[in-house]
């Protein structure tokens, strides 16, 4: 591509005339291309291509198949342009000498506009060393990796977004694959489809319009020293063959109200019943509440609610609902081993703990990501006060994954979740969020505007894009890319891990990203691996 800049402005873009041995269909929405000014490199975003004419009336003309050819090119090359809207992002000095920066100006009229090459790419996005740059991909028709600054990546809540079938859970695997190869952070991943932690499966295309199904690798099996797995459901995770480490189980005594009111969608719980359970917690003690109401009989049952003026109907129906918490498979009534502290050993440590929730239903999954989640966040908060005072073992910082994320941080529920409070505080303890979700629009709009880097895959509906796209700048023109996007293997990443937005095709998540990325080369037959899965399942860790 190459064009002259023609009109624009700060504000809106800038608006290229296109070189008239290209047509537009030589520009995509999304391309990467760089102005040379006068004094700066501008390094820009194609927002928009369209057809444009000295004469309007010209447009309207059509061309018959009679007409002489030589004048149909003098009047496509003249009188008919491709005219390229262009949204400068960054720009640094001709001489390349200064930093990249962020753009505060404009090119000159007639500033020439260029395809960039992959040394534009390199000094704007960094070269991959998976220690502060991790490559996740390359621009469209470009072979140049595009990397995101792992640091920055995890100074703040992190988001990635698109409809199903379009490639989160792969780069959810690659950013996570990053963290753990750069030690940026500790991952703790709440593993809601067992997609992280030994193995997952995937659909490929045949070329002859089927599908075939393969396996790619969890974390543990790449970074096998590194990733220690729990599980909620070991049957689940001996049918599916996944190794884990250690298994969780929840006491009765660990449930409060509060836990119940994230599922109150759920249960279909209503505001009567929030009151009722936090009420029976004052009067039973927070610690016995939900096992006594859970096993009372009828009669004492009608008893209680008589002796406490409660409406007997509204008890017997909170009774019922919530006694699908009380059957979870992994419920028990005394447990003698700390999870919890377990987890936070291995956090400590360096490792990355993934928990993997078998068969698990949804409500299971909400219960134990928000219990787990409350007691590691508040142990975070007392070690990182504790290392302010004492400027001795700093916890590493942790990064919390959760899929599904619309679930807990809903407007209606957000406030009253620790989800949304690790938003708020985002580095204050050294805690962020990675969001999964395709969902944008149920996601409150505060926690939203917390997320410093987003990943978008393709969206199709309006208020999903609305919703990720709220305070951005330039959301117009990224509007257009986000819905230019293929449904598969290409996302747009911006905001603090990227100096500017860019659309990428994902790398491959294949033997090769095993090679470069992994802990070691491992091979199906190689007798070292076999030994070291051979016996993994381990001690039942229960909570």
């Amino acid at each position: 591509m190459r064009g002259k800049v023609v009109r624009g402005s700060l504000s809106a873009g800038v608006e290229v005339k296109l070189d008239p041995h290209y047509t537009v269909e030589d520009v995509k929405v999304g391309n990467f291309a760089v102005i040379e000014g006068q004094k700066y490199r501008y390094f820009s975003l194609v927002a928009d291509v369209k057809i444009d004419s000295t004469n309007p009336a010209v447009l309207v003309d059509s061309f018959d198949e009679e007409d002489d050819e030589l004048a149909r090119e003098i009047i496509i090359g003249d009188s008919i342009f491709g005219n390229i809207s262009l949204n400068p992002m960054l720009m640094a000095d001709k001489d390349l000498a200064g930093e990249v920066r962020a753009v505060r100006t404009i090119p000159p009229h007639g500033s020439p506009v260029r395809t960039a090459t992959s040394e534009d790419v390199a000094r704007v996005f960094g070269a991959p060393d998976n220690k502060v740059y991790f490559s996740m991909g390359t621009p469209l028709e470009m072979d140049t990796p595009v990397c995101v600054n792992l640091p920055k990546l995890v100074e703040r809540c992190t988001g990635i977004f698109g409809k199903a079938g379009t490639g989160k859970t792969f780069l959810t695997r690659l950013i996570l694959a990053g963290i753990t190869k750069s030690r940026a952070a500790v991952n703790l991943i709440f593993d809601a489809h067992n997609e992280y932690g030994w193995e997952a499966t995937r659909e490929e295309d045949r070329g002859d319009g089927t599908k075939r199904e393969s396996h790619v690798k969890g974390l543990k099996q790449l970074f096998s020293s590194q990733v220690v797995i729990f599980t909620l459901d070991s049957q689940s995770s001996r049918r599916r063959g996944a190794k884990y480490d250690h298994e969780i189980h929840l006491a009765y005594n660990q449930i409060t109200p509060e836990d119940i009111l994230l599922l109150q969608s759920q249960l279909n719980l209503n505001s009567t019943a929030t009151e009722t359970m936090h009420l029976l917690s004052g009067k039973m003690g927070p610690q016995h509440w939900f096992k006594l109401l859970i096993e009372m009989g009828a009669e004492e049952l009608k008893s209680y609610a008589e002796d406490h003026g409660l409406h007997l109907g509204a008890l017997q129906a909170l009774q019922r609902k919530l006694k699908r918490v009380y059957d979870l498979p992994f419920m028990r009534d005394k447990v003698p081993f700390d999870a919890v502290d377990k987890i936070m050993q291995y956090l400590h440590s360096g490792r990355h703990v993934v928990i993997e929730f078998g068969s698990t239903q949804l409500l299971g999954y909400m219960l134990v990501t928000n219990i787990l989640t409350k007691r590691i966040h508040a142990e975070y908060v007392r070690r990182m006060e504790k290392y302010q005072a004492t400027k001795e073992n700093k916890p590493p910082h942790l990064v919390i994954t959760i899929e599904e994320a619309h679930r807990f941080l809903s407007p209606e529920l957000s406030r009253d979740t620790i989800f949304a409070t690790i938003a708020r505080e985002m580095r204050k303890y050294n805690v962020t969020l990675l969001l999964v979700d395709q969902r944008t629009s149920g996601i409150d709009s505060e926690v939203m505007s917390q997320i410093g880097t987003k990943i978008a895959c393709k969206l199709d509906d309006e208020s999903d894009v609305s919703a990720l796209l709220t305070g951005v700048h330039n959301a117009k023109n990224l509007r257009n890319i986000l819905y230019s996007l293929d449904s598969k293997q290409q996302a747009l990443i911006m905001g603090h891990a990227v100096p500017m937005p860019v659309v990428i095709k994902t790398r491959n998540y294949d033997v090769q990203f095993y090679n470069e990325i992994g802990e070691t080369d491992y091979a199906e037959n190689d007798n070292a691996f076999k030994e070291m899965v051979d016996g993994m399942y381990g001690e039942d860790l229960e909570l």
